[in-house]
C-alpha cells in the first residue's frame, strides 16, 4: 500500500465528516485506475490532499490537474498514462463527492462523459463497432460482448428490468446475488469503447447508495482489478473446455462490499485453470457457527453485518412500519401518525429516515414535485420485513 493510500486512511479514520467524505472519494477514484493498469502522480495526490483539507474546491483541484499537464516542461515515458489517471481520478472524485444521480441510459452516458471529459473525444458516446478483449484470467480468450447495433436497446431493457425488480421479500444474501447479476449484465453490454469498467463501477456505487445500501468503498479502492476479473468470469462460458458462467467470484466481491464479509479477493483465484494453491478461495472471517464457539457468536459477526439494516431510532422504526410497501405524501404520513406539526415531522421522522437510507423520494430529481411521495428503500424494506417477523 502506498503512502497516498495510508494518508487517505488516516483521514477516513480520524478526520472530520467532510474530510472523510472527500478522502473516501479520492481513494476510490485513485484505486479504480488499476482496472486499466494506470497509476496517479504525486502531484495528483498532493492536489487531493489540498481538496480534502479544504484549501481548494474539487473544481479547483480539477483545473490545477489540467493546467499541470498543459504547462509541464519535462516529460517522462509514462506521462500519457499518468495524465489520464490524474484527470480521471479528479473527475471521479467530483462525482463521488455529490449525491446527484440519474438512473437511466442517459445518466450512464453522462457519468462516462463526466469521467473522461478532456481524455477521450468520444466521452459519453457509445461504441460503433464490435469488440473483443484478450483476458489473462481466460488464458487469452475473450468475453462475448453485446453487438454495437443493440447497445441502446439492451441497456434500456436491463435498466427497466432492474427498476421493476422487487427486493422486498429477499433475504440479505439473495439481495446481494441479485445485485451481482444486474451489475454483471450491465457490464457485459460494454457500451463504451474505453473506460467501461470505471464507468460501471461509479454508476453502481451511486445506484446502490440510492437504494439505501451502505457501500463499503474500500472494495473499489483496494480491489478494483479483482472486480473487473470477477465480471469477466461471470460472463465467460466455453462449453468445449468445460467452463460455465461463474458468478460466485463477483457475488463474493459484493458480499464483502455490502455485508462486511471477508472473502480473500486476490486475482489468482479467478484464473480458469488455477494452480492447486489457488483453487479454493477462502473466507477470512472468524468462524460464527454456534457449534464451534456458541458464547462468542455475537462478537464474531462483523459489526457491518449486524448494523446493515438496524436502527436505534424509534421514530424511524415507526415511520417504516407506517410506509410498508406503499408510497405516501407528507400529509398522508402525518395523518397516519396523528401528527400536526410539519416541521417536527420533517426533523424527527422523515429527514433522519432519508439520511440513514431507509426512505427515499419517489421523484428524487425533483424534490418539490407536486405529486411527491415517499417510499422505503431496499434497506428500509429489509428492516420492515425483519420487524414483521
Amino acid at each position: 500500500m502506498t503512502d497516498g493510500y495510508l494518508n487517505f486512511d488516516e483521514y477516513i479514520r480520524q478526520g472530520e465528516p467532510e474530510k472523510r467524505l472527500k478522502a473516501d472519494a479520492w481513494r476510490v477514484a485513485i484505486g479504480l485506475q488499476a482496472v486499466d493498469g494506470l497509476s496517479t502522480s504525486e502531484y495528483l495526490r498532493e492536489t487531493a490532499r489540498k481538496n480534502i483539507e479544504g484549501e481548494i474546491t474539487i473544481d479547483e483541484a480539477r483545473e490545477l490537474v489540467k493546467q499541470y499537464y498543459i504547462t509541464k516542461t519535462s516529460h517522462d515515458e509514462d506521462d500519457a498514462n499518468k495524465e489520464e489517471a490524474d484527470k480521471v481520478s479528479s473527475n471521479i472524485s467530483k462525482l463521488l463527492q455529490t449525491d446527484a444521480f440519474t438512473y437511466s441510459v442517459a445518466g450512464l452516458a453522462a457519468i462516462h462523459r463526466a469521467i473522461f471529459e478532456g481524455i477521450f473525444k468520444h466521452a459519453g458516446s457509445f461504441r460503433n463497432y464490435d469488440i473483443s478483449k484478450k483476458e489473462w484470467v481466460l488464458e487469452g480468450d475473450s468475453v462475448i460482448y453485446a453487438r454495437w447495433q443493440e447497445l441502446q436497446m439492451t441497456l434500456e431493457y436491463d435498466l427497466k428490468q432492474e427498476n421493476q425488480f422487487v427486493y422486498s421479500n429477499l433475504e440479505k444474501g439473495q439481495m446481494v446475488e441479485h445485485v451481482a447479476r444486474f451489475v454483471s449484465g450491465l457490464w457485459q453490454i460494454h457500451p463504451f469503447r474505453e473506460g467501461n469498467t470505471r464507468t460501471i463501477a461509479i454508476f453502481v456505487v451511486k445506484y446502490l447508495r440510492s437504494l439505501g445500501f451502505s457501500v463499503d468503498n474500500d472494495m473499489f479502492a483496494n480491489h478494483s482489478w479483482y472486480f473487473r476479473n470477477a465480471l469477466v468470469r461471470a460472463n465467460y462460458r466455453n462449453v468445449a473446455k468445460g467452463i460455465e458462467y461463474t458468478p460466485v467470484y463477483l457475488e463474493r466481491f459484493f458480499r464483502n462490499l455490502l455485508l462486511g464479509e471477508q472473502w480473500d479477493l486476490r486475482n489468482r483465484y479467478l484464473h480458469i485453470h488455477p494452480t492447486a494453491e489457488w483453487k479454493t478461495q477462502p473466507n477470512l472471517a472468524p468462524p460464527t457457527s454456534s457449534e464451534q464457539v456458541p458464547e462468542q457468536v455475537p462478537e464474531q459477526v462483523p459489526e457491518q453485518v449486524q448494523d446493515l439494516f438496524h436502527t436505534d431510532n424509534p421514530l424511524i422504526v415507526e415511520l417504516i412500519k407506517i410506509i410498508g410497501f406503499e408510497a405516501y405524501s407528507i400529509s398522508q404520513l402525518m395523518k397516519m401518525l396523528e401528527l400536526r406539526h410539519r416541521p417536527n415531522f420533517l426533523e424527527y421522522h422523515l429527514n433522519p429516515s432519508i439520511t440513514e437510507g431507509y426512505v427515499r423520494m419517489q421523484y428524487p430529481q425533483s424534490p418539490r414535485h407536486p405529486r411527491q411521495k415517499y417510499l422505503l428503500t431496499v434497506k428500509g424494506l429489509a428492516l420492515y420485513n425483519e420487524l414483521k417477523k
